[in-house]
């Protein structure tokens, strides 16, 4: 009986999905218009066009008006009727016929899109707050092709592509697709839900929902684009006005709608070009077409249609394109999304009537000082005035927002968090059948994208029949279903054994880790660790809340020049903001614990260029480190207790032969220079202990703000707070002093893709009675020409230990980066991703003159061949004398530890 309810329900429903509408979208040439809307009046339903200009959309039997739209032609609506099966609905779109306004002809006028702009800019962030909640299905589609690859890259990896396309049904020049069925929900001020019911790939089963976003132009940036609505546009682009048109708009009434052409006024990375289409009156947006690029090259067009839900224009049509080449790779990629609103709730305080006047152009009946608009409802003012001036408009919606700020306060709301986001995968989202895609799917697919889902469906089913082989015992291979099966040649590949959803075995290869220095001679080093971590799965894996983490392991490196065998262990556990580790051994150093130069990158200097940077001793060390952050994160607290025998090293043998013996160099002794001290031999220092106590606090000056990802509050990495830091260092044992500096470091936006960076460090010891070189105050400096570490903080040319300090210094250290200055004042030159900063470098300590660098720097070296390298050009200076002029080429990115 129940089996038959079930039949008979599933018929019902399998009947109900087979009404509905579909038909093609053309102009009157006859081509098709790719991704245009489709909006069934009345009801929440809606649909976008393929790419081939087809539609389809399931619908109940009945009679509807269907609304056809697309980018720079005439909106058409249409009478459909449905009584069974999918009736056929063609539609051919004319172009759309623009009127200019009669005051662009008068001679000295300023041109219209400026007034029509300043009014959109004043109601932008009014539009935002206008919508309180919303729930929503979206479906969304992505699809990325790459269409070239460099022929060394073919020739080279011919074996891994044909394996790539064998086993992930990856192709150049067959689409990538990705197809999500989401439910969604906003409610004010930034709490965003999303469900993802149904995904579905064409490159395997790996999930890959789209994450939901609220990309909004009436927001100041576009993912970090200057929007033509931001409250600083007019810097950063002129307007022209091109026409209006008329067209229906909510319940019936023609409203009428004006084209914008947006000119950057220096076109490349964080601007757009192209055109918005403005609604008078309202001065909401209607749609827009953008285009931007980004910083390695590739260039964005966007593509927004709005339709009216309760009187609020909403984007319920979005087009994303990128295209262009990066590193020799070219391809192109797509991603379209389809909005229906079902729930909507509009602010009543938020009314579309308000009347906006241009000051420039007239000023309103009325003009509110600021004493008339402070601690007033928004919904009061309204009610009294319908037209307000631009500016009070501004105030009003300020005054809003305050308000409401401190209502969430009062209501113990956590109003440092900016954004609260959760994603829920539904657990039948990668098990959706074709029959419920074809309910859900709002776009249909192509010919193309339906072969490439077919051929992917072919190669699951050929590898599950792979996955289940069957030997000459007929019974079960199960060696590829044994992940954590020991093989010999791990021990040098390294691996990683998942013992349980919470434990896991790591163990890092030697090979990873092979070096070489004047001290130890050749050196390999292997570590192991095992990690266990204790959480609680909530619907599925994308949310998870961590309780702990225990991480036991161990760290061994054979000395071959030495001939021996050093180490240290460390076991440590974090339960959600602190952290306890203990570890212990015996383990060379380098005397600047922020280690200026990179085991790997000394290596390299040492092997072929005779200059061996790293100056190491050796600790034997039980150190206790304890680490926390509270007040939400707004501070850090960090604190070492370190049991230590510390001994000087020497090379391990004399005259050590290079690869390449360079003329007038020779390596030097393992003993640093340092001016201070008087010559290398004073650097020098017995084997003694010592007990050494750390103590660091840091935080912001400001509120940090946060975003939360599924319960996890992460702080925002664009909190323009400065950072201010304070250490505290004891050393007791057979030595004796103490140690206090404090840093103050900032980084803020001065414009598009530009930002001032600086820091500001200065210290003391307190206490000098007895203290080593060890324990001296160590600056980032750098001897070689490839610069590597933090770009604001590190000297170019500072040798690396002669300013060392064991008395007091101060460091300040200013970089401004460009993204328009010298030669990047050429868009040609912008376009290409090309960055221009300049720097100072300054240093005190009793023995360094007043050390000084000055520098110039071009970001991306060779833009798409090597973008995260720089080229430098750098002046010293003493004293206001002229020391001399160094070239160094820099990178940000981190070689070896």
């Amino acid at each position: 009986m129940k089996f038959c309810l079930l039949l008979f329900t599933l018929l019902a429903v399998a009947a109900h999905a087979q009404t509905g509408l579909r038909g093609t979208v053309k102009n009157k040439q006859g081509e098709v218009l790719p991704y245009a809307a489709v909006i069934i009046k009345g009801t929440p339903s809606g649909t976008i066009t393929n790419a081939e200009g087809r539609y389809e959309i399931a619908l109940a039997p009945g009679k509807y008006d269907v609304v056809f739209q697309f980018l720079g032609f005439q909106s058409v609506q249409k009478p459909a009727e449905i009584s069974s099966g999918f009736a056929t609905l063609d539609v051919v779109l004319e172009e759309q016929a623009f009127r200019l306004a009669e005051v662009q002809a008068k001679a000295g006028n300023e041109d219209p899109a400026y007034t029509i702009m300043r009014r959109a800019i004043a109601k932008s962030r009014f539009h935002q707050l206008q919508v309180q909640q919303f729930r929503a299905r979206v479906y969304t589609k992505s699809s990325a092709t790459i269409t070239d690859l460099p022929n060394l890259a073919e020739m080279a990896f011919r074996k891994q592509l044909k394996e790539a396309e064998r086993d992930f049904n990856f192709k150049v020049g067959v689409p990538m697709l990705n197809e999500n069925v989401s439910e969604v929900s906003f409610s004010q001020p930034n709490t965003y839900r999303q469900k993802v019911i149904a995904n579905r790939n064409s490159q395997g089963d790996f999930l890959n929902p789209s994450r939901f976003f609220n990309v909004s132009f009436y927001s100041p940036t576009v993912s970090d684009v200057v929007s033509p609505l931001s409250p600083k546009a007019f810097a950063y682009y002129k307007f022209e006005y091109k026409g209006t048109f008329r067209e229906q708009g909510p319940d019936g009434v023609p409203v009428e709608i004006s084209k914008i052409q947006v000119i950057p006024r220096q076109y490349g990375e964080g601007v757009f070009r192209g055109s918005i289409f403005i609604i008078e009156n309202t001065w909401a947006i209607h749609s827009l077409q953008l285009e931007t690029v980004n910083n390695i090259g590739l260039s964005f067009t966007i593509r927004h249609v709005c339709s009216p839900v309760k009187g609020v224009w909403m984007p319920t049509n979005q087009r994303y394109n990128v295209a262009g080449s990066y590193l020799g790779v070219k391809g192109h990629g797509q991603y379209v999304r389809s909005i229906t609103f079902n729930e909507f709730v509009v602010n009543p305080a938020f009314v579309e009537d308000i009347q906006v006047a241009d000051e420039k152009k007239g000023a309103p009946a009325e003009t509110l000082a600021k004493r008339d608009i402070k601690g007033k409802q928004l919904e009061d003012l309204v009610k009294k005035q319908k037209e307000f001036s631009t500016k009070n408009l501004r105030q009003m919606v300020k005054e809003y927002e305050k308000q409401e700020k401190l209502a969430r306060k009062n209501r113990k709301e956590d109003v440092t968090v900016v954004r609260d986001d959760s994603l829920v995968i539904d657990s039948l989202a990668q098990k959706r059948s074709n029959v419920f895609w074809d309910s859900l799917r709002s776009v249909p697919l192509t010919n193309a994208e339906t072969k490439s889902y077919q051929k992917n469906d072919s190669l699951k089913i050929a590898r599950t029949v792979d996955k289940v082989k069957i030997d000459g015992t007929g019974k079960r291979d199960t060696t590829r279903k044994a992940p954590n099966r020991f093989l010999p040649g791990q021990l040098l590949s390294g691996k990683t054994w998942n013992l349980t959803k919470q434990t896991a075995l790591i163990y890092t290869s030697p090979l990873t880790r092979i070096e070489y220095n004047t001290v130890e001679g050749y050196a390999v080093e292997g570590v192991l660790n095992l990690r266990y971590r204790s959480k609680v799965d909530s619907i599925n894996r994308f949310q998870q809340i961590q309780l702990g983490e225990w991480n036991v392991g161990g760290t061994g490196r054979d000395q071959f020049g030495r001939k021996q065998l050093v180490g240290f262990g460390l076991a440590s556990y974090q339960h959600k903001n602190t952290k306890v580790s203990l570890s212990g051994g015996r383990y060379l150093y380098q005397f600047n614990p922020d280690n200026p130069i990179s085991p790997a990158l000394n290596t390299l200097t040492t092997l072929l260029f005779e200059q061996n940077f790293a100056k190491l001793y050796q600790k034997d060390f039980v150190n206790l480190t304890i680490s926390a952050s509270p007040f939400k994160e707004r501070l850090v607290l960090t604190g070492s207790l370190e049991q230590t025998q510390r001994s000087e090293l020497a090379n391990f043998k004399e005259n050590i032969k290079p690869w390449i013996n360079w003329r007038n160099r020779t390596f030097t002794a393992n003993r640093p220079q340092n001016a201070e001290l008087n010559g290398p031999e004073s650097t020098g220092f017995p084997t003694h202990q010592a007990t050494l106590l750390d103590l660091t606090a840091s935080g912001r000056l400001g509120a940090t703000e946060y975003t939360i990802r599924n319960g996890r509050r992460i702080a925002r990495r664009d909190n323009d707070s400065p950072l201010l830091t304070v250490n505290y260092r004891k050393g007791m044992g057979d030595v004796d002093y103490d140690f206090l500096q404090a840093s103050i470091a900032h980084s803020f936006e001065t414009g598009i893709r530009s930002q001032l960076n600086y820091k500001l460090a200065a210290g003391a010891f307190l206490n000098d009675k007895k203290l080593y070189f060890p324990d001296f105050k160590h600056f980032a400096g750098n001897e070689f020409f490839l610069q590597q570490g933090d770009v604001v903080s590190g000297f170019r040319l500072l040798p690396y230990y002669q300013y060392s300090t064991g008395k007091r210094f101060a460091e300040a250290h200013v970089l401004a980066e460009f993204r328009k200055f010298l030669i990047t004042q050429l868009t040609l030159v912008r376009l290409t991703g090309l960055k221009e900063n300049v720097f100072i470098h300054y240093l005190y300590t009793p023995a360094s003159k007043n050390y000084t660098e000055v520098g110039y720097g071009l970001d991306g070296l060779i833009p798409q061949v090597l973008p995260f390298f720089r080229v430098e050009v750098i002046s010293q200076w003493q004293d206001a004398s002229y020391k001399g002029l160094g070239f160094r080429i820099g990178t940000t990115l981190k070689f070896g530890r």
